[in-house]
């Protein structure tokens, strides 16, 4: 067990290390790349990232979780090393979709992956810990490395893209290491990957609560991507906070976010997961529609809180999924159709985003953004929390 949770960590550790996320936009600007090209890449990446997460969980369903997750270390190595060989609107959103490709093999397989082993040790119960606390580690090496992605950059424009490739081949590695789970016998789904989606489609529509689980953890993605990549650096530029601080702001961000991972269960003192989903949504959109109205250290702080609310979130959200998911072997692809759910909303926000940031209208757009989520997740909570928790097998 000790020897499971520490490679899955390790492997966690370096397949999220991007260095150069702090400064992704400001690299492409600086090789000539258009904040509407800029804007338009993170689109057609959501978009991309919702074709592929299908294919890639029938895949893990069909021929193992661990398979999928090696192809998806693989993978990596080579989007990372993209923007350093070709500096151009292809080549970046070549990179873009590499990226969405690789975390489409590991989006749905590591969490089956983790769930799965857990479940046939009879400790199922602890996913979110260890989940948790993988996602953490994660995130405090991200505090480390992003703190000084900003010097960095300046020292060498390409080095964050180099260092980045060096992790995602150590997650190869560890991925590599991984140990091999027992095969049951009721536990391959059909052979096409047609049949497979049909028929995980329909043990979803058999369970309207796990659809009503699905959407309720779509804002958590979505506001999170928001604050957090696509409009950090638009933020702390409308703060007047200087590029070399933006590193050492998303490092304090990710720390208190590491903190809220590793320790999920501070949160859950207070509500089951469920409504404590709901609740933590909640104030993931006050945070970030309180931005426009605060000045540069209060949104700094407003933007640690927020990540704070975002460490909690995902493990919970991630162990109620799993545990509601009514049949094993399409768990990958289930979890996919989740994270095509996520990506879809996340793409079509993106899309409204640009227009919003065409006018220079972005605290509008967060005040709207809040202001819906708000909505949505109040009208979802009034159903999600009276259904029935879904049979397992």
């Amino acid at each position: 067990m000790s020897r499971l949770v520490r490679i899955y960590t390790l492997f966690q550790f370096f397949f999220g290390l991007l260095l150069w996320l702090p400064i992704f936009y400001e690299y492409q600007k600086r090789m000539g790349i258009s904040e509407a090209e800029i804007f338009e890449i993170q689109s057609l990446y959501q978009i991309v990232f919702c074709f592929l997460e299908i294919p890639t969980g029938w895949f893990a369903d069909r021929f193992g979780y661990l398979r999928s997750i090696r192809v998806g270390a693989v993978t990596l190595i080579a989007a990372n090393l993209l923007p350093i060989l070709a500096v151009d609107y292809a080549g970046f959103l070549a990179h873009f979709c590499l990226i969405a490709l690789a975390r489409s093999f590991i989006s749905g397989a590591s969490s089956a992956y983790l769930y799965e082993a857990l479940q046939a040790r009879g400790d199922a119960a602890s996913y979110k810990a260890i989940e948790g606390a993988a996602r953490a580690y994660g995130l405090v090496g991200k505090v480390v490395g992003w703190a000084g992605v900003g010097a960095l950059m300046e020292w060498h424009a390409t080095s964050p893209y180099w260092l980045t490739a060096v992790a995602s081949v150590l997650s190869l590695v560890f991925g590599a290491a991984l140990p091999k789970l027992a095969e049951r016998a009721d536990s391959k789904p059909a052979r096409s990957a047609a049949a497979n989606t049909l028929e995980a489609f329909a043990a979803l529509g058999r369970s309207p609560t796990l659809v009503l689980l699905m959407l309720q953890g779509v804002a958590i993605f979505v506001l999170s991507r928001m604050a957090q990549v696509t409009l950090f650096q638009p933020i702390l530029d409308s703060k007047a906070l200087p590029l070399a601080s933006h590193g050492l702001v998303m490092s304090a961000m990710t720390l208190f976010e590491a903190i809220g991972s590793f320790r999920p269960q501070w949160a859950r003192r207070w509500l089951p997961d469920r409504p404590l989903v709901t609740l933590l949504t909640l104030s993931l959109a006050l945070a970030l529609g309180a931005i426009p109205w605060l000045g540069a250290y209060a949104t700094v702080t407003a933007l640690c809180l927020f990540s704070l609310a975002v460490g909690w979130s995902f493990p919970v959200q991630k162990q109620v999924m799993n545990d509601a998911i009514p049949d094993s072997k399409y768990r990958a692809t289930l979890l996919s159709i989740e994270s095509i759910v996520d990506r879809g909303i996340s793409a079509i926000a993106t899309l409204l985003m640009a227009g919003y940031m065409a006018r220079g209208a972005m605290n509008e757009y967060l005040t709207d953004a809040a202001l819906a989520t708000i909505v949505a997740a109040v009208l979802i909570a009034a159903f999600v929390h009276r259904g029935p928790t879904p049979s397992r097998r």
